[in-house]
C-alpha cells in the first residue's frame, strides 16, 4: 500500500475510535426501554461498544507508523 492510503486508514481508524466512545454513551443513555432488564441490557451494549476504542486507536497508531515507514 502507498503511504497517502494507510494514512488515510489511520485517519479513518483515529474517528472511529472517538465514534466508538459517542456511540457507547448514546446507546447506554437512549437504549433500555420500559423491559425488565432493559437497562441492564443496555448498560452491557454500551460498554461492549466502548471496547472497540481502543482497538481503533491502536490500529490508527500502527497504519500510521506503517506510513512513515513506507515514505
Amino acid at each position: 500500500m502507498k503511504s497517502a492510503q494507510l494514512k488515510l486508514i489511520s485517519n479513518i481508524c483515529f474517528i472511529l475510535g472517538f465514534a466508538s466512545i459517542l456511540g457507547s454513551i448514546a446507546i447506554w443513555y437512549l437504549t433500555g426501554g420500559t423491559e425488565p432488564g432493559g437497562k441492564e441490557h443496555a448498560e452491557r451494549f454500551g460498554i461492549f461498544v466502548g471496547l472497540w476504542a481502543p482497538t481503533f486507536f491502536i490500529l490508527s497508531n500502527r497504519f500510521d507508523r506503517y506510513s512513515v515507514r513506507g515514505s
